[in-house]
């Protein structure tokens, strides 16, 4: 797990892989049961954690002003980390889904204990967060974002990604 500042207050990440219970999971969210309530993110889209905190960032500003687009800010954050503008379809290819079994798990202040009972949640491998870029899928990654090869030879695919996560309102 690690810890992040992002506008005075925390983001912690945890990343998990061989996990078996996404339905679960998924469910669980789904239903407004999960307690604590955390974002969970299909990690293979997710090559270093810069773009989930740019996408942190935005959330966070959303809740200040009042103006969240979905339900909670652990949505929020999924939807905002995806790029595109519409929800249902965010949260759907960033969130996990069904057969998931390479997450990221995202809370917001969260506790010590409350990042503990959220990895009993879990039943799967902790991995380092440091793995996140040797297992990113950049295939995938380059069509949901629609990042054309020639500006990987400009940009890193995390800043193409952060572009267009801090862009994509303004489009």
């Amino acid at each position: 797990m690690k810890v992040f500042e992002v506008d005075g207050g925390t983001l912690s990440l945890t990343l998990f892989t061989d996990v078996t219970n996404s339905r679960e999971l998924l469910d669980l969210m789904q239903a407004g049961t999960l307690e604590p309530e955390v974002a969970f993110l299909n990690a293979s889209l997710i090559p270093d954690v810069f773009p989930i905190l740019a996408a942190a960032h935005k959330t966070l500003l959303a809740k200040q002003r009042e103006s969240l687009k979905t339900r909670t800010i652990h949505s929020e954050l999924v939807y905002n980390y995806s790029g595109s503008k519409h929800i249902t379809e965010s949260l759907k290819r960033c969130g996990i889904s069904e057969s998931s079994t390479y997450i990221l798990v995202a809370r917001f202040g969260a506790s010590v204990d409350e990042m503990e009972a959220i990895k009993k949640l879990i039943k799967g491998k902790e991995i380092d967060m440091e793995e996140l870029l040797g297992r990113a899928n950049q295939t995938q990654i380059q069509k949901h974002y629609k990042i054309p090869g020639p500006e990987l030879g400009l940009s890193t695919l995390e800043d193409a990604i952060t572009c267009r996560i801090a862009a994509r309102d303004a489009l």
